[in-house]
């Protein structure tokens, strides 16, 4: 939602200018205020996390959790499969009673592993946000601070997510306040992790970014 907020801000802000140059030809342009040029400014927040102190600690402490709703997984879908293959080679010569009461078993197997699955995935999504959302909140009063001092009215964030059309196909250099937005937190560039974010959108370079939760293993069905 916030994504399609920012595009469409600025897709209205782009519109804005061009009904103001048709209407009032001779008006001041529209990337102008009364205070000077409209200055706008890009950077991208993904990459910026990937080069902070926690976001090493961020991915070890999703990792683990990941790591231990996966083997707990895995350790009731053996259950469920040695039940199941108990249940197959003895149901000829179980009693209608019995054989009942062991699907009925199976089946609430099948369920509670559903249910796992699901609520470990839900539970990772929550220890994400609770890792990543006050490093989120430090990058944006860097991104306000330097906005500020150096006169940018707007800040765009310049990769929109994995598969996903970044909000910026094309923009100038020097308009990337990714570095000042670093230096602003107390992170060298010269030493922050392999390449620098594009300047013509993308996702975030492949370094210690700490990865949202994926799904958990689906739970086999027999």
């Amino acid at each position: 939602m916030k994504k399609n907020l920012v595009m469409a801000f600025a897709a209205a802000l782009l519109m804005g200018g061009l009904n103001a140059q048709a209407q009032a030809p001779t008006a001041t342009p529209a990337t102008t205020t009364a205070a000077g040029p409209l200055k706008l400014g890009y950077t991208n927040i993904d990459y910026v996390l990937s080069q902070t102190p926690e976001a090493k600690d961020i991915q070890n402490q999703l990792t683990i959790q990941r790591t231990q709703s996966e083997n707990e997984l895995k350790r009731m879908q053996k259950e469920l499969e040695d039940k199941y293959g108990a249940y197959e080679k003895g149901a000829a010569q179980m009693s209608d009673v019995i054989k009942k009461d062991r699907e009925t078993e199976l089946q609430s197997l099948q369920a509670r592993i559903q249910e796992f699955s699901q609520t470990s995935q839900q539970s990772l999504q929550a220890k994400y946000q609770q890792l990543v959302n006050p490093v989120v909140q430090k990058i944006q009063k860097a991104i306000d601070a330097v906005a500020k001092e150096n006169g940018y009215q707007y800040v765009f964030n310049l990769d929109a997510g994995a598969n996903t059309i970044p909000i910026l196909l094309v923009a100038p250099e020097e308009n990337n306040i990714t570095e000042l937005v670093l230096k602003k937190m107390g992170i060298d560039p010269a030493k922050a992790a392999a390449a620098k974010p594009a300047t013509t959108g993308g996702s975030a370079p492949a370094t210690t970014k700490p990865a949202a939760p994926a799904s958990g293993t689906a739970p086999k069905k027999n």
